[in-house]
């Protein structure tokens, strides 16, 4: 796609929002080149959602719950996020996997990050799958999603030493900052330069 002066991101959140928080801070600066114009989560009540609120953002709650079926809640989270125009969504702590529905209408535009080097570790487990292998060195992973867990393109990846006295729990917290800030500096590359996408490979600025 070809960049917009600021591009339109939606994000989508399960927890805490800590990277929403990044991001919006990050937008504040009109260089960044991008603005947040929605704040979507697949359950109500999250700390997520109060951040999108108090910045005066429009907010939506999707729960697969309160659909017949798993293939409708995809459909309904399609058609709301499309409603706001988005130039990318993010999957900034985003627990639930997307379906056809929402691939059809945002492939090549919707990205998640990944807490491990993949192809390496890839599902819920990274920083804990990476210890248990005993890998020096693992990371973080800004990826675009597809219809794979974790196989999508990806666009950056930023690498964190793997301590000999990490647990879980440590190794999991430094790998999020180095995600936030690797997601934070992408974004704004993304909606300032645009990019293409050729088969594995992701080109900025094209």
């Amino acid at each position: 796609m070809t960049a917009r002066a600021a591009a339109r991101l939606v994000v989508l959140v399960s927890g805490s929002g800590s990277n929403l928080q990044a991001l919006l801070d990050a937008c504040a600066d009109p260089a960044y080149g991008a603005q947040v114009v929605a704040v979507g989560a697949d359950r109500a009540g999250i700390l997520g959602l109060d951040i999108a609120e108090s910045a005066g953002l429009p907010t939506f709650v999707a729960r697969v719950a309160d659909f017949t079926d798993r293939a409708a809640w995809d459909k309904h989270l399609a058609d709301t996020v499309g409603g706001h125009e988005p130039d990318l969504i993010i999957g900034a702590g985003f627990l639930k996997l997307v379906g056809p529905a929402f691939l059809a209408s945002f492939g090549g535009r919707y990205i998640n990050t990944h807490n491990a080097l993949l192809p390496a570790f890839p599902g819920i487990h990274g920083p804990r799958d990476a210890l248990a292998y005993g890998v020096k060195i693992t990371g973080a992973t800004l990826h675009f999603v597809d219809e794979g867990i974790d196989t999508g393109q990806i666009i950056a990846q930023v690498a964190v030493p793997v301590l000999d006295s990490d647990t879980e729990e440590t190794l999991t917290e430094r790998i999020k900052e180095a995600e936030r800030a690797q997601l934070v500096d992408y974004v704004g590359r993304l909606a300032r330069y645009g990019w293409t996408i050729s088969g594995r490979k992701v080109v900025l600025g094209v």
